[in-house]
């Protein structure tokens, strides 16, 4: 329960933070599809601990391990596809403190309120290791999206704490661009800032937030379904079950709600091939629940990162006054690993409605 995501392309993740390895099984990849591992790991490699100087410490070389679903080494067999990452730098003992004192703002309180017991060592299924599995899954979700549609999901840092990229295209920005500076920002002026505000920050044995940016291009058009199934809402619910998320936009989002009916809505032109085109996006691609074949466009809000090594109040598990500070590894500001978390979310609510939309609608 609360382990699986998805209907058709449906992945169920595993594992926590110190224990012996995290994954993921991966049912109802089409078969005959030809896998890039590298590209798998890759995705990984993205998202792994001790990266650079302004994310957690922690060293972990994150090797996938394929353990089922491919003939060769590559090609799907239409099978489960089991993945594994076995934990290699555990440190159960930073944790012994939150064994008696809940981490503000941090799972430790609700889990224990919840199931009478908690994987107090880093935090359990509530740690953000938990996405390893996601991301892995994702990673084969964009294989699926590329080939069978030539769809492309690519995510970016648009601000950390009150430093903002206003000027970045979607429609032209670029993965190298993404990739150019640690703090995955692809405007390098202010990315520099972002990287400053992010060191300083964690001097402070602080932490802060921000907001990541994601573009869906060449997205299928028809992918959603009416009602409680629509596409916006799926891909809200995906993006908002990565730790430490705190809302997201599609489109607009909430600057549309200061906009007349006259100003927002996305008229529809002429094209050439045939094909549904607007003149303006703030759909964001999607109309009715349904993508219209524009970009699709979300922003998701991270929160700072709860485990912070200043002393802060809190109480122990009996209800007792006391103060902690945290003495694990943890990232200062989660949003630079976290892009390959938006993105491989993204992917697999599209892998899904995909699949969705050539069993319904693809017949005659």
């Amino acid at each position: 329960m609360g382990s699986s995501f998805g209907d058709l392309f449906r992945i169920s993740t595993f594992g926590e933070s110190h224990g012996g390895g995290v994954g993921v099984i991966v049912e109802g990849c089409p078969p005959r599809l030809k896998l890039d591992l590298k590209a798998i790991q890759a995705e990984l490699d993205r998202r792994r601990p001790g990266q650079s100087h302004i994310t957690t410490p922690r060293k972990e070389a994150d090797q996938v391990e394929v353990l089922s679903g491919l003939l060769d080494g590559h090609t799907t067999l239409g099978t489960p596809i089991a993945m594994l990452v076995r934990n290699k730098d555990q440190r159960p003992g930073d944790y012994k403190d939150m064994a008696v004192a809940f981490r503000p703002s941090h799972a430790d309180a609700t889990y224990q309120a919840k199931y009478g017991i908690q994987a107090r060592s880093g935090g359990g299924r509530a740690s953000a290791r938990e996405t390893i599995g996601r991301v892995a899954a994702g990673a084969i979700a964009k294989q699926l999206l590329r080939q069978a549609a030539g769809t492309e999901v690519l995510a970016w840092v648009k601000r950390i704490h009150t430093i903002e990229a206003d000027s970045i295209d979607p429609q032209n920005v670029t993965p190298e661009e993404v990739e150019a500076n640690i703090v995955r920002c692809p405007d390098q002026t202010v990315a520099a800032t972002m990287i400053e505000r992010i060191e300083a920050i964690g001097r402070e044995g602080d932490s802060c937030g921000g907001v990541i940016e994601c573009v869906v291009r060449h997205a299928a058009v028809g992918l959603g379904m009416p009602v409680f199934d629509k596409l916006e809402a799926d891909l809200a619910k995906a993006v908002m079950s990565l730790p430490a998320t705190k809302g997201v936009e599609i489109g607009s989002g909430f600057a549309g709600t200061l906009l007349r009916g006259s100003e927002h809505n996305d008229a529809f032109i002429p094209a050439d091939d045939g094909r549904l085109r607007t003149a303006t996006n703030n759909s964001g691609g999607i109309q009715g629940g349904i993508s219209n074949g524009e970009p699709i466009l979300l922003r998701v809000a991270f929160k700072p990162t709860a485990t912070i090594r200043k002393e802060q109040q809190t109480v122990d598990s009996d209800g007792n006054a006391t103060t902690l500070a945290s003495k694990g590894r943890h990232d200062p500001c989660v949003l630079p690993r976290a892009v390959p978390m938006v993105e491989a979310m993204v992917a697999l609510v599209l892998a899904d409605h995909l699949l969705k939309q050539q069993g319904q609608c693809s017949l005659w």
